[in-house]
């Protein structure tokens, strides 16, 4: 798990800022000068940098403002050098204030790199498309709107077809809360960010600026990151893998639990196919799928290893199936939304005892009904795509990061747990934290793709996970399978099927 290094307010009002903190922690606690933690910051980057650009790629120009970011790339543009590239060094001098460390690392490029001084726009040179530039000009820390020379280099950039690597985060782009619509921000195409990643990186909104991203590790004091009180983390393969619980030698299928997937309806019977699939590739000692009598022959047949109680109706489910002999319930997937429907659901909420994921139709006949939303039981798990979570708080957001904030409100005053569904799945806890997923891929963007993920989820409830860690694992793993799906089909060939074949606990 990476916690994430953001801004804090204070009890007087104030922000203070994690990455400071830590930075400062590390340099007196590990006795390391401030100038010395930025060589090793410099030299995590070019190493990864190195690792996938090779000395003959490209003439390299690094772009530096006049803070600790542009220190950054100074030393970035000498390590470079001594390592053969072709280098360039363009500085931005738009102040006259400059951070000790710019200062430090400009003295040692002396008689090793000549470096362009750029005072005004007329001074700027014209962008090489055959040139990788490196945006080192503005750091995290960033709260104002590009302006002047800096905002005119970065219009000048991103209307070039040069390549862009952005130094921690795109010149431009706030850390942690949204930019104006007009904001000039750099157009990367890689961000090689610093010890952990950006809340920014993880929102829909900036993917045009900030490209592929990848963190390096610059040795900040993990002791210290550890206790910050954030309230966002990353779930990452580590953590993901501390979750899994063993399987003893001596169990049986008794040990791990007997789910009940309510699914299905006429025209939709393979929304059960595939949450039943899933359900049991990951784990679950037993299924029972509660679907209309039209689905009983095809469940019969494609899904074997289920067993399958159908309903008197031919086409939709009406009745509350019994409750009793199952350690979770899944509802939702593909059930429809007719009032038949809507008045079970009702019924189910009131009475479920055991943990319970909800979603698709489910999730909308909640959203219709206020009475509804106040039966979620408290530890459910609800997994929305955004269109489904718009309806159940029954409105939208000005930007993402409003999304978050409403998404964070939603889980702490229901007590529940929310998946909003995407690229890197955003999981509120009920405690107000919000944990984003490491995994999947655009491929994953398919019909069928949220069964898979319910019924993964289903499963670890059944097997007595609690319902944060299975969401946080059932996540992950949806999302590791969707990788290993797109590795032997393409993102565009696989479908919700591949999903299931590449789950591997």
């Amino acid at each position: 798990m990476k916690i994430l290094l953001t801004r804090r307010r204070t009890n007087a009002g104030n922000y203070v800022s994690d990455v400071k903190e830590a930075d400062e922690y590390t340099i007196a606690n590990e006795h390391i000068a401030s100038i010395d933690l930025m060589e090793r910051a410099a030299r995590a980057f070019v190493n990864f940098f190195e690792s996938k650009y090779s000395v003959s790629y490209k003439k390299i120009v690094v772009l530096c403002g006049l803070g600790d970011n542009g220190g950054d790339g100074l030393a970035i543009a000498r390590m470079l050098y001594h390592s053969g590239f072709e280098v360039e060094v363009i500085v931005l001098d738009y102040s006259e204030r400059k951070s000790d460390n710019f200062k430090t690392n400009l003295g040692r490029l002396v008689n090793k790199i000549d470096v362009r001084l750029c005072k005004a726009d007329v001074d700027l040179p014209l962008i090489n498309p055959d040139y990788l530039y490196i945006d080192a000009l503005l750091g995290a820390g960033l709260s104002r709107p590009l302006e002047g020379i800096l905002k005119t280099l970065v219009i000048n950039l991103n209307a070039s077809a040069a390549e862009l690597v952005s130094v921690d985060i795109p010149s431009g782009l706030f850390a942690d809360s949204p930019n104006g619509s007009d904001d000039v921000i750099v157009k990367a195409n890689q961000t090689i960010t610093f010890q952990t990643p950006k809340l920014a990186f993880f929102l829909p909104q900036n993917a045009a600026y900030v490209g592929d991203w990848w963190v390096v590790n610059i040795g900040l004091h993990d002791g210290f990151i550890s206790q910050l009180n954030s309230g966002y983390e990353y779930t990452d393969a580590p953590m993901a893998r501390q979750l899994i619980k063993p399987r003893n030698k001596f169990s049986n299928k008794g040990n791990f639990g007997h789910a009940l997937m309510i699914a299905g309806s006429f025209g939709m019977i393979g929304a059960a196919v595939l949450s039943s699939r899933a359900c049991l590739r990951s784990g679950v000692g037993k299924v029972t799928v509660y679907t209309p009598a039209c689905g009983y022959t095809i469940l019969q047949s494609s899904v074997p290893e289920a067993m399958c109680l159908p309903t008197d109706n031919q086409k939709e489910l009406e009745d509350m199936p019994p409750l009793n002999n199952y350690q979770a319930i899944g509802i939702g997937c593909g059930i429809g939304t007719n009032p038949g429907t809507a008045s079970m659901i009702e019924a189910i909420l009131k009475n479920v005892k055991v943990p319970v994921v909800i979603d698709a139709d489910a999730l909308n006949i909640i959203a219709a009904d206020n009475h509804q939303l106040s039966l979620i039981p408290a530890g459910a798990v609800l997994t929305p795509h955004p269109k489904e979570f718009q309806r159940l708080i029954g409105k939208t957001w000005a930007n993402d990061y409003e999304k978050l904030d409403l998404l964070a409100a939603f889980a702490v005053r229901h007590q529940c747990i929310v998946c909003l569904k995407g690229a890197f799945t955003a999981i509120a806890s009920p405690d107000g934290k919000i944990y984003f997923n490491s995994t999947g891929n655009a491929g994953m963007a398919k019909g069928g793709s949220g069964d898979v993920l319910t019924g993964m989820i289903l499963a670890l409830l059944a097997q007595g996970y609690t319902p944060i860690n299975a969401s946080l694992l059932g996540v992950y793993e949806h999302g590791l399978a969707g990788d290993r799906a797109a590795q032997l089909k393409g993102t565009t060939a696989m479908i919700a099927s591949d999903i299931i074949e590449n789950i591997r606990f």
